[in-house]
């Protein structure tokens, strides 16, 4: 999975269905404007409920629009701004990002995940230190955030500052012990130090964790077969690259912060004629026409 794009959480989208009703105007405004400032706001309100379903399904060019006008018309609510800050950063609209982010931060210091969003948004642009002041920030008020602890620890790792990019990781296993892109980083940084055994027996784990992470699959099969292990690799090269064939591509496993003594090695993986010719029926099958179904008889 992508390491650098902090995805809209789907807590928080959920979070914009409970959000509180408009606040009642204060006693001295005319009733009429009374009622047309809830009016605004609860339209406002009711967009953002629809962006954040949208964005739930990835459909951004439809979402973006929607929380622009949320934004204009629930200006007091914190969530619609970080709505919006999200969505902008998905479209890497950096400066709108985090213009907005910022203006969620001010009606609401308290929000962890506005600190994590302005994090990504350094981060996209490589200001990695501070995204790490951010992201430190934004676990202050948030420690046990599992996403958190990661983000922090791949910007320790862009820095170089590997020991302390693989302590945030393993804090973030330790919140929660299903999180596997955690794990698989972990082996990253231990294959690039040379330790193949540890970082094998890391993404093995995230494997078991996640039968359908194509990432560390990958990773493990090019470790295998490596070290000797013909067999074995290719055959689990062959079933993570069935599961996503984005990682053959090494320009998107670098985005992926792979280092560079694993990408020599997955660069021969990939033009072994076996993962050739997988890739090469993978291609001929989603090029296919669907077949029309018989009917029954």
């Amino acid at each position: 999975m992508p390491k650098h794009v902090r995805l809209i959480s789907f807590l928080m989208i959920c979070s914009l269905w409970s959000m509180p009703k408009a606040a009642n105007a204060q006693a001295l405004i005319p009733h009429t404007l009374q009622l047309d400032a809830t009016k605004l706001e609860k339209q406002g309100l009711s967009l953002a409920q629809e962006a954040a379903q949208l964005a739930q399904f990835q459909q951004i060019d439809l979402a973006l629009p929607r929380a622009r006008l949320a934004s204009q018309l629930a200006p007091g609510n914190d969530k619609v701004w970080l709505l919006l800050g999200g969505l902008q950063l998905q479209t890497k609209e950096f400066d709108g990002a985090i213009a907005s982010l910022k203006k969620a931060q001010s009606l609401n210091p308290k929000n962890g995940d506005i600190l994590f969003a302005l994090g990504s948004a350094n981060f996209q642009q490589k200001n990695y230190q501070a995204a790490v002041v951010n992201y430190q920030d934004g676990l202050k008020l948030k420690p046990n955030d599992p996403e958190g602890l990661f983000d922090l620890g791949n910007a320790y790792y862009l820095l170089g500052k590997l020991p302390d990019a693989i302590a945030q990781y393993d804090k973030a296993v330790s919140q929660d012990k299903k999180f596997w892109p955690a794990l698989n980083n972990i082996g990253l940084i231990n294959y690039e130090q040379g330790n193949t055994p540890e970082a094998i027996k890391r993404w093995q784990s995230a494997v078991t964790l996640d039968k359908q992470a194509a990432e560390p699959l990958l990773a493990l099969a090019v470790a295998l077969y490596t070290k000797g292990d013909h067999q074995q690799g290719l055959s689990l090269g062959e079933a993570a690259l069935r599961i996503d064939s984005r990682y053959a591509n090494l320009n998107f496993l670098k985005e992926n912060l792979w280092g560079d003594r694993l990408l020599s090695d997955t660069k021969k993986f990939l033009e072994l004629p076996r993962i050739q010719a997988a890739l090469q029926q993978r291609e001929n099958s989603s090029s296919a026409p669907t077949p029309r179904k018989q009917p029954t008889q």
